[in-house]
């Protein structure tokens, strides 16, 4: 039986030291700051993450270094077979792309997966091609069923202001005023390829119970007849995570003991901290009654 490496980067919210007890590889995220260069859970973390972008400190993100994922691979396989390598969706960097290139390179050792997916979703991605490692199917076969797959899952943010899309860019000054003078509150909605607008709340309560009954439509109609499991993220603040989380668990009783993590860095410095997250994803399985 071939030896298959599971390979990932930290958009997946699997940091460096779950990725050892997992049994998995993960490249951390590349950070610009202050003429400094900082990687994702090595040498920043997220409250002097959030203490620097809330100064207003310009950060420059960008993608692992080819160097740096040749360097990764080469070691894997010194004692594996062949590596899926599973980055960040394709439509919200460029680093699936870029790897791709580079594993032409190795003469078909290293499969790479456009799983469209990205924070929790994309961690259940990695559990699952773990579990088909382990179970003994090929790194070309692990890739196929990780790209039919992808676009089986849904993400809904609330941002909690609008400061950031502005200060990327996302939306002009004039818009981000009227919304902080409206304390308009937007819901954005990520199914697979890029990140768009969902809806606009007035309060928090109202965009927690909207994105609440958008998962729900998707279950009912994106996804009738098929197991669901409900994981959340959240950008600096877990305590109102919590909190919603708890509502969630009421609307969603059969979704048991509810997955959730802070949203990655390269998310998060573009809508900034107080963000909240739920998701849904098709797992194996027959359908829990909802």
């Amino acid at each position: 039986m071939s030896k298959v490496a599971i390979v990932t980067d930290s958009n997946s919210g699997i940091t460096v030291d779950e990725a050892s007890k997992l049994g998995v590889y993960v490249l951390p995220m590349p950070f610009h700051i202050r003429d400094r260069d900082f990687f994702e859970g090595i040498n920043i973390d997220q409250k002097n993450f959030y203490l620097m972008i809330d100064e207003g400190v310009e950060i420059g993100t960008s993608q692992p270094s080819p160097a740096d994922v040749k360097a990764l691979w080469d070691d894997i396989l010194t004692d594996h077979d062949s590596i899926v390598h599973i980055p960040m969706s394709s439509g919200l960097s460029g680093s699936c792309e870029s790897a791709r290139m580079l594993a032409q390179n190795y003469n078909g050792r290293v499969e790479v997966a456009d799983n469209k997916r990205i924070s929790v979703t994309l961690r259940r991605s990695i559990l699952d091609a773990k579990r088909m490692a382990d179970e003994g199917m090929d790194a070309a076969s692990i890739r196929k069923k990780l790209e039919e797959t992808g676009l089986d899952t849904t993400i809904y943010i609330m941002l909690d202001t609008l400061t950031y899309l502005k200060r990327g860019g996302r939306i002009t000054p004039t818009a981000a005023a009227i919304g902080t003078l409206l304390k308009i509150r937007p819901v954005l909605q990520l199914q697979g390829e890029k990140l768009d607008a969902y809806a606009k709340a007035r309060t928090p309560a109202q965009g927690r119970k909207l994105m609440i009954q958008a998962i729900r439509d998707d279950i009912q109609k994106r996804f009738s007849g098929s197991r669901i499991v409900i994981d959340m993220a959240y950008t600096f603040d877990e305590e109102a995570l919590l909190s919603f989380r708890e509502e969630v668990k009421e609307a969603f009783p059969w979704a048991g003991e509810i997955y959730y993590a802070p949203l990655s860095l390269s998310v998060g410095c573009h809508i900034g901290p107080g963000a909240l997250a739920v998701t849904a994803t098709v797992c194996d399985g027959d359908p829990v009654s909802m």
